[in-house]
């Protein structure tokens, strides 16, 4: 493909092969978040949500890039009545990656700085190639994070790593970012695609419903105390019950023994 960009309907794919989908970016040549990609994101991840045949996600952007960070030629010229609608939207697209009721893996190559490394933080896991780099640099352009990189960095590797990050804008290694927290998994380049792809394939037939309330939970525990996230835990446990599921994984279990279920995810 070149330098060539691609239409602007290209730069955000949707590819699903046997229940797993790839959210694949592809705006040359360092993958600049700008508005319409931000809303294809948010468009897509809303379809991963809806679509029955997707039982998991792979974010990824190209093998040298994932994504560098919000278009900058775009906002240099907006003023804060602009920023306050564009700000919003832009961390609507990522909810919605974050707000995926499957599990969503980022299979991270390159550069992930800025809006990049916000929106691998909306994933469930993030896999990195040894070489990639992550960053949350804003500081430098006299602005914050405004993607979600205050709150789910913070999240991630707790406040004085998230502080010393954002506060300087210092770029990150693999091995220091899987050091701290911020990558789960480091591999050789030709292998994250593959390791996400698998990560992700181990979920196709699984038991969507029992996926969707374990994901809720987990990502509510860091946002309420822990007697009403126990609340939350009791209630999400209790509703499983009323699942097909349930009633074939349980028996399953007593007659085959663990692994052996065939759920329908409902």
């Amino acid at each position: 493909m070149g330098d060539q960009e691609p239409t602007t309907a290209d730069q955000v794919r949707l590819e699903v092969t046997d229940g797993v989908a790839v959210l694949r970016l592809d705006r040359p040549k360092m993958n600049a978040l700008n508005a319409d990609l931000q809303r294809r994101i948010g468009l897509a991840a809303q379809e991963c949500t809806e679509r029955d045949d997707i039982a998991a996600v792979v974010l990824t952007g190209g093998e040298r890039v994932f994504a560098a960070g919000a278009d900058i030629k775009e906002m240099v010229d907006l003023g804060y009545p602009e920023m306050v609608a564009r700000s919003a939207a832009l961390q609507d697209a990522f909810g919605a990656v974050a707000r995926i009721p499957k599990p969503v893996v980022a299979a991270v190559h390159g550069y992930a700085l800025g809006g990049g490394c916000e929106l691998a933080l909306a994933a469930d896991l993030r896999i990195a190639a040894a070489e990639a780099t992550f960053g949350q640099p804003e500081i430098l352009l006299g602005i914050i994070p405004g993607a979600g990189g205050t709150q789910r960095l913070t999240r991630l590797v707790g406040p004085s790593r998230a502080k010393d990050l954002i506060f300087t804008g210092r770029f990150v290694g693999a091995a220091e970012a899987l050091a701290i927290g911020l990558v789960d998994r480091v591999v050789a380049a030709e292998e994250v695609l593959p390791s996400a792809l698998a990560w992700a394939r181990q979920f196709v037939g699984g038991p969507a419903l029992a996926l969707r309330a374990a994901k809720e939970c987990v990502d509510r525990a860091g946002d309420v105390d822990l007697e009403t996230g126990l609340q939350l835990e009791r209630m999400q446990f209790a509703a499983l019950f009323a699942t097909e599921d349930s009633t074939t994984g349980m028996r399953s279990f007593l007659e085959h023994g663990p692994g052996q279920a065939r759920f329908v995810g409902r």
